[in-house]
């Protein structure tokens, strides 16, 4: 084992003489800008730069973001907008004509979510306009992007929420003293309260629905029983009235436009 001092080498130009002439133009870090750092032959140093310019967001961190967004969207479609009382109200319709699987599920869940983005648009349009498109232009930072792209969906959902749901959960989150404004109701509290009154209003627009078609049942129950053919089931006899009765009413076209209205 031999002990040799140490010697600072630097890559120098081929010849016979050693001269301490470095291969880099200038010193490290004597660039003032972009522009003037792509001019330096910096081959043989690792360099650091920081952009300040406008604040936008590194390609990685952008697609991380982005892939986030993606897995956190489906959640935030049923739970944010007006999707679940869409759909909820149309399993009720499909039950209530006792059609079984007529329309599929398919079908039910495609047009409850073209709806949703129908009655949702005006909302996405103004969170676009006023926060995607300017944080992207690097106008305003990443904070300042939710609070003004949250607004827009905050007040969407203050609109569709029962006053009683949002009181039970602001006495639970401690929050005592409230006056009925939406500037005091921080979105953890909103979110679970908007849910609980969709769900409520989806179970009593259902009810409503099912109303007349339990008379049909009713009605044919009896004058089966009443002929004494208690062995025949009711509901295969009521579903050809039922359905002759949503037809001449235009069943569809009074559920799906009142349903829209219900947001308005």
């Amino acid at each position: 084992m031999s002990l040799l001092t140490p010697i600072t080498v630097h890559a120098t130009d081929t010849g016979d003489d050693l001269t301490d002439e470095r291969t880099y133009e200038d010193d490290p870090g004597s660039s003032e800008d972009a522009d003037d750092n792509s001019e330096l032959n910096v081959d043989n140093i690792f360099s650091i730069n920081v952009s300040s310019d406008n604040g936008s967001i590194n390609g990685a961190l952008r697609i991380l973001l982005i892939l986030t967004a993606i897995a956190l969207a489906p959640m935030l479609l049923l739970m944010l907008t007006g999707y679940v009382r869409i759909l909820i109200v149309l399993h009720f319709t499909r039950t209530a004509l006792n059609t079984q699987t007529v329309p599929p599920n398919q079908v039910l869940i495609g047009l409850a979510l073209f709806l949703t983005f129908y009655i949702m648009a005006p909302v996405f349009g103004q969170i676009y306009t006023e926060a995607i498109v300017p944080f992207d232009n690097g106008e305003i930072k990443a904070e300042e992007a939710y609070e003004i792209g949250i607004a827009p969906l905050r007040e969407f959902m203050y609109k569709q929420t029962q006053f009683k749901d949002v009181s039970v959960f602001m006495e639970i989150a401690g929050y005592t003293e409230w006056d009925g404004d939406l500037e005091d109701i921080p979105t953890s509290v909103l979110i679970p309260s908007f849910i609980l009154s969709e769900l409520r209003t989806a179970f009593i627009i259902g009810f409503l629905i099912y109303v007349p078609f339990l008379v049909v049942d009713m009605v044919v129950s009896s004058v089966l029983m009443s002929m004494g053919m208690m062995m025949l089931p009711p509901t295969t006899i009521s579903m050809p009235f039922k359905i002759l009765l949503f037809v001449l009413a235009d069943g569809w076209n009074l559920i799906i436009v009142n349903l829209v209205r219900t947001f308005y």
